[in-house]
């Protein structure tokens, strides 16, 4: 029932928002959502035993009650690449992306809100999995998305059911339009950046991780990071897990070195990044020149231990080739966290560590580099 839903809050102002009514951001400040839950950790957490989706880890999630949209998704594997390092491959996920596991949550908690249609904007993944669950739940969805995305990516919004809205300039006027749009009656935003039920989807990443290391972590979490879903989603999980006992890994966020601003104030030990150009990379996933949880992220990392890396596009177009050549067929951006830690890449960037990155989107949706 949407009485029983965990209520929205603002990290900054302490704003408090009821999920069936608030706006899609804090009106106080106009920034992102948190959630307010936490789920009890002496709450039994059984994944063999629950179904074969995300929702396995039910009770470490805010959607109490029966779910009804999946499409089986999460519960990846993971291959060995390295002596130390694992790869998680979620572009075997059923949009061939890790979104699905955010998606997933944003169109069962809007199946239960019940709006008129549901509007996403997307450099491409988020879109195509946005599309694919609201196709499941029966819902309406528009998407937008920046010109120049992948003409795979948006076929596959369109197979979806899902009006294609294309956006002359970059990430940033895309979702300057969806926002407009997303303030019209009867719209549910399904925004992967501002509604804190997508980053409670995405921190399964990390529960399968320490269900298939058989109740542990990592000794590091490599990330790639541009909006930073993954990386807050694991960083949720991490502290959730070490409520129960779980030894915590330290975050390394990978972000492309063309738009690295995130990357750029921790060097500088700020809080906020300064300003960057929306410049072309390979890494289109990850290339946010002002990501709205940019204080949360790089907190986040601090916190953690952790650090920032970034990497050229050269390095990126070697990663993906080098992982195709291992079997792996994923987009430039899923190949970044590769390009920053793997064998070739400068110094010694894991000192040592056991690792996990994810593989987070497939080749077949943008070719080779």
């Amino acid at each position: 029932m949407t009485h029983a839903l965990p209520g929205y809050l603002c990290p900054e102002d302490g704003t408090r928002g009821d999920v069936r009514t608030a706006p899609w951001c804090c009106p106080l400040c106009g920034g992102p959502w948190d959630l307010d839950f936490a789920p009890d950790p002496a709450a039994p957490l059984e994944p063999a035993a629950g179904p074969p989706s995300l929702w396995r880890y039910a009770p470490a999630l805010p959607l109490p009650g029966a779910f009804s949209v999946s499409l089986a998704e999460g519960h990846t594997p993971m291959v060995p690449l390295a002596e130390r390092i694992h790869a998680k491959l979620d572009y075997l996920m059923p949009t061939l992306s890790f979104k699905d596991r955010g998606a997933v949550m944003l169109a069962e908690l809007a199946r239960r809100l019940g709006p008129e249609r549901v509007i996403a904007d997307s450099s491409g993944n988020a879109g195509t999995s946005v599309a694919a669950y609201c196709a499941r739940a029966g819902l309406s969805c528009e998407v937008f998305v920046p010109e120049g995305t992948s003409v795979k990516k948006t076929e596959q919004m369109r197979a979806h059911g899902a009006a294609v809205r294309i956006v002359p300039g970059g990430r940033e006027a895309t979702a300057e339009a969806a926002r407009a749009a997303a303030d019209a009656p009867g719209v549910f935003y399904a925004s992967h950046v501002f509604n804190p039920y997508f980053l409670h989807g995405t921190k399964t990443y990390v529960y399968e991780i320490w269900e298939t290391l058989g109740g542990r972590l990592p000794d590091a979490l490599v990330v790639p990071v541009g909006n930073g879903t993954l990386l807050l989603g694991a960083a949720l999980a991490v502290e959730e897990l070490a409520r129960r006992g779980v030894r915590a890994p330290a975050l390394i966020a990978v972000q492309a070195q063309a738009v690295s601003p995130l990357a750029a104030a921790f060097a500088a030990g700020a809080e906020d990044p300064e300003p960057v150009a929306q410049l072309p990379t390979l890494a289109e996933g990850i290339a946010i020149p002002a990501p709205p949880r940019a204080r949360q992220i790089l907190a986040a990392v601090r916190k953690s231990g952790g650090t920032f890396l970034t990497v050229p596009d050269d390095r990126l177009r070697e990663a993906q080739r080098d992982l195709a050549r291992r079997g792996l067929f994923v987009e430039p951006t899923a190949a970044a966290c590769w390009a920053a830690v793997g064998p070739d890449a400068p110094g010694d960037p894991l000192r040592g560590r056991t690792a996990v990155l994810p593989l987070c989107g497939a080749g077949a949706k943008t070719g080779l580099a």
